[in-house]
């Protein structure tokens, strides 16, 4: 009998079953489909294109994905996330409200309900949950924009919502253009709502960067922070201080990508006074802003200006802090992927694999989806003492 990784697909299904002593028929009942469903994926009548079947069949049969399905993991997963961005991109070019396009037969959602949808979204985007959040999105975008053209005033939250998820997922991908189109439709639509304006200027200020445009994201970003800044901190509201202390990281950011130490250090230092009076544990407007996050922030800044020996001390730092484990999956992942860089650049290739691995333990989808972080994969998988995990990791993700 041949191998089972040169087997098509299907066989390997077949073979994984066998294996694990299922009939077809126990096999289909474990799966919720037909036994002659099984029957056509065996054969290779019928073609596994979705991941999150191939991630069920894979669960039940006690295998790996990539044991299961060797190289064709990552050929499917590049597949799926070009088809649901090109559906994001329609989704963002239809215009059918302005134009006055029929609305079909999908429902227009009420207001409580479109901010449910919003609500859910969000909180698979934090947990990294990436392929999701990319099927979620064409919908999610229709349906805001159909309830908030019935009910202007109140449908305005989660259309702006809806666009900063969506903007915020893009930004993981690499797909800067696409984001930047939907934060601004943010923007335009949080226009006259000083809250609005400032939580859609968070995932501007993160386009902006992503794009290069570091001048522009400084100048709009502490433009933006200054409107939201309560006239006197120590009186501030708790979303007040996050959205303005955010929004003054996000400055931060950018004045380390143009390699401005002075004045990162100064707007810095300025959030973390803020973030002292809110406090780790709250998601306000979805920034996660506390003093950890400062100090993940501190680490990213580090890395951009490149002192590794501070970028490290600061993750040591934030990661030993109790607000560490209150952070989004998204968040630490990210950060994760910041401190692999800032062990790379100080000469440190078992440092850096051991925090990727905590990465990819994690949130598995940042380090599958985004750009950066395989890059960080690829260099320390080229490390001859590389953790084995991590080379077959980059391996069946085709880098290297």
């Amino acid at each position: 009998m041949d191998s089972p990784d040169r087997l098509p697909v299907g066989r390997r299904v077949a073979y994984w079953r066998g294996r694990r002593k299922l009939s077809q028929q126990m096999f289909a009942d474990r799966l919720g489909k037909s036994k002659s469903w099984v029957d056509k994926v065996e054969r290779g009548v019928r073609s596994l294109d979705k991941l999150s079947t191939l991630q069920e069949i894979a669960a039940v049969l006690r295998v790996d994905p990539a044991v299961l399905l060797g190289r064709d993991v990552e050929r499917v997963e590049v597949a799926e996330r070009a088809e649901g961005v090109e559906r994001i991109r329609v989704a963002l070019s239809r215009y059918e409200i302005p134009l006055a396009r029929p609305a079909g037969r999908r429902p227009v959602l009420p207001v409580d309900r479109m901010l449910r949808e919003v609500g859910y979204a969000w909180t698979t985007f934090q947990y990294a949950r990436y392929q999701q959040v990319i099927d979620l999105a064409p919908d999610l975008l229709t349906d805001a924009q159909r309830t908030h053209a019935q009910q202007p005033g109140p449908g305005r939250v989660p259309l702006v919502e809806a666009y900063r998820i969506v903007s915020a997922l893009l930004v993981k991908l690499g797909q800067a253009e696409l984001a930047w189109l939907a934060v601004d439709r943010a923007m335009l639509a949080a226009t006259g709502d000083r809250f609005l304006v400032a939580a859609a200027a968070v995932q501007l200020g993160q386009v902006l960067r992503v794009a290069g445009r570091v001048r522009e994201a400084k100048s709009v970003m502490l433009a933006a922070a200054y409107r939201i800044a309560p006239p006197v901190i120590e009186y501030g509201t708790p979303p007040e201080l996050s959205l303005c202390g955010t929004l003054l990281v996000q400055a931060a950011l950018a004045a380390a990508q143009g390699g401005d130490d002075a004045t990162t250090a100064e707007l810095i230092g300025e959030a973390a006074g803020m973030a002292a009076r809110v406090g780790d544990g709250h998601d306000y407007h979805r920034t996660g802003f506390g003093p950890t996050a400062v100090d993940l922030a501190r680490t990213a800044a580090a890395v951009e200006l490149g002192d590794a020996r501070d970028a490290i001390g600061w993750h040591e730092k934030a990661t030993g802090r109790a607000g560490w484990r209150w952070l989004p999956a998204e968040h630490r992942a990210a950060h994760l992927v910041d401190a692999a860089r800032a062990y790379l650049h100080a000469d440190d290739p078992a440092s850096a694999a051991r925090v990727l691995v905590e990465a990819e333990h994690t949130a598995p989808a940042e380090i599958r989806h985004r750009p950066v972080a395989r890059e960080v994969l690829a260099e320390i998988a080229r490390d001859p003492h590389a953790p084995t995990s991590l080379t077959q990791l980059a391996v069946t993700l085709g880098v290297g």
